[in-house]
């Protein structure tokens, strides 16, 4: 179901919407910011400023820089680096969840800190570990400063703690015998144990590397010839236990691949899921971050119990697409709410069932809803085939849409405006929500009034969040696309300032800006900003340059 983040979600990631809060970070909205220009003497100013090696602490997190930055890192074995900057909407909530886990691990551990840098100040710092994104969080162990790990785990206090102590720590429990190992394995819903006859071999690194990655589960590992009887294993093999559907999964480990940690920490993630998940901010994390392609939804009301009977078969469907298709129920009447509009959907439209694609948010649906196992297990298999198109949603197009000095189009009015072989066509791709599409909309509305009585020249905008194309994926907001004018369906995506005498510049150079000379930049608040949608949950939303 992804931010973006995703960069969240399904992909507000879907913002207030399918990604946000809702998916694992909690923004599931993915940004971009990029490069405006600036003179150059404010930077050198701001590097004046700094320039002692004195370690300085705001809210228990270490405030970064060149000139202090090598001390930090001989002084902490483990130091993990937000690279921020301060316009970043994204960086701004984080800080306080940032804060709150500096403060958990300093109390526990004086090895163990967390910094941050200005990376929009620190320019040096920035391009030497190639920030290209805000937040962007990276691991530094032992005084490494050539090869910091990147952080792959949630965007909250907890998910932080969790990350950072699974790495300052053993992060497997050895098992001796099996009273410690039954211990072990019925103290919690959900455990690891990796049986190796080497426990330094390949395989148990491994399967280590897997244990930092996958930090809500706990792992053990035993060489006990004892607990190879006792668990009825002959071979190397990581087995997972859970008090729920399968109750174990075991991974034999192949003799002549060997175990790919990468692939482990995926089937770990996978398996250690409910069959049917239900969405909620708890299970929304664990959603997204399993990163399986497909989400086949179940838009219920709990409160009905005719309803709530539909999970059994919904169930049932769902066991032929474990690994490939999460089946996930969606409480119309609770948290799912907020995620309806992402669909098109209201509270009246339950029960119904959706399809969604996290790599490009396409979704299906039934000509007519059928709920029994075969229908739902039918239409999976039939989209998992190609053989039943996306549903795309599409406002009613205004009465004056095309009176306005800026075109309102929808989906269904798009093809016949943007494609028009006597026009060109320039078109804001925006949502409601977006603060950087509100911020340059003023510029947008000057720029139909500056061109409204061309003949050949069309402003004008969709909100992308409520009408979808066949062939065109918005993926941030806003995006600029530009249709010129003649045969063949040509698009140019407008990356540059967004002001109105370089949209200008842009639409008379027929869609190219002319050449400049080069200009010193800096990235100031707000310049070129793009909210974007994230498909992973990645656990992470950012700006990006």
């Amino acid at each position: 179901m992804r931010g973006s983040g995703a960069r969240l979600l399904w992909l507000l990631v879907l913002s207030l919407a399918w990604l946000g809060p809702a998916w694992g970070d909690s923004e599931g909205l993915e940004g971009k910011e990029e490069d405006g220009e600036v003179v150059a003497e404010e930077e050198e100013d701001e590097d004046d400023d700094v320039v002692s090696d004195e370690l300085v602490e705001e809210d228990s997190v270490l405030v970064l820089h060149e000139h202090n930055f090598d001390r930090a890192l001989s002084e902490f074995s483990l130091l993990l680096v937000e690279f921020y900057a301060p316009w970043c909407g994204h960086c701004q909530r984080l800080a306080p969840e940032f804060a709150q886990a500096a403060a958990r691990l300093r109390n526990g551990s004086e090895a163990v800190r967390l910094g941050k840098v200005d990376a929009t100040a620190q320019t040096a710092l920035s391009n030497e570990f190639g920030i290209h994104a805000y937040p962007t969080l990276k691991l530094f162990r032992d005084g490494n400063r050539t090869h910091p790990l990147a952080y792959s785990g949630r965007m909250d206090a907890e998910g932080i703690v969790r990350w950072m102590q699974r790495r300052a720590g053993p992060s497997t429990t050895l098992l001796q015998d099996t009273d410690t190992a039954a211990a072990f394995i019925n103290a919690q819903d959900i455990v690891v144990v990796g049986f190796f006859k080497d426990l330094q071999g390949e395989a148990a690194q491994a399967f280590y590397e897997a244990a930092g990655e996958v930090v809500d589960v706990a792992f053990g590992v035993t060489k006990a010839d004892e607990l190879f009887e006792a668990y009825g294993l002959s071979v190397d093999t990581v087995c997972l236990f859970k008090k729920f559907d399968e109750e174990r999964t075991d991974f034999p480990v192949d003799p002549a691949q060997g175990l790919n940690a990468a692939e482990l920490t995926r089937l770990l993630r996978v398996h250690s899921l409910e069959l049917v998940m239900e969405f909620s901010n708890e299970t929304s994390s664990r959603i997204f971050g399993a990163n399986i392609p497909h989400h086949m939804l179940l838009f219920l009301n709990k409160t009905v119990e005719e309803q709530l009977a539909l999970r059994d078969d919904f169930r049932k469907a769902a066991s032929n697409f474990r690994g490939k298709v999460l089946f996930v129920v969606v409480d119309v009447d609770g948290y799912g709410a907020t995620v309806l509009s992402f669909f098109g959907l209201t509270p009246a439209d339950a029960p119904t069932l959706r399809f969604i694609k996290m790599e490009n948010n396409r979704k299906y649906q039934m000509a007519e809803d059928a709920f029994s196992a075969t229908a739902v297990r039918d239409f999976v298999q039939a989209v998992l085939d190609g053989k039943v198109k996306p549903h795309l949603l599409s406002q009613t197009p205004p009465e004056d849409w095309d009176t306005r000095p800026v075109k309102v189009l929808v989906g269904k009015t798009f093809e016949q405006v943007a494609f028009d072989e006597t026009k060109n066509v320039f078109v804001k791709f925006y949502a409601p929500w977006c603060s950087h599409c509100k911020e340059m909309a003023a510029a947008w509305e000057e720029l139909g009034e500056r061109y409204k009585d061309h003949e050949d020249i069309v402003i004008a905008e969709m909100d992308a969040t409520a009408n979808e194309l066949e062939n065109l994926t918005i993926r941030g907001y806003p995006t600029l696309h530009y249709f010129p004018a003649g045969p063949g369906r040509k698009m140019i995506e407008y990356r540059s300032t967004r002001d109105v005498e370089t949209f200008s510049k842009f639409l008379e150079n027929g869609g190219t800006l002319p050449e400049e000379p080069p200009v010193v930049t800096k990235t100031p608040e707000n310049s070129t900003g793009t909210e974007e949608l994230s498909p992973s949950g990645t656990a992470e939303a950012r700006d990006e340059l």
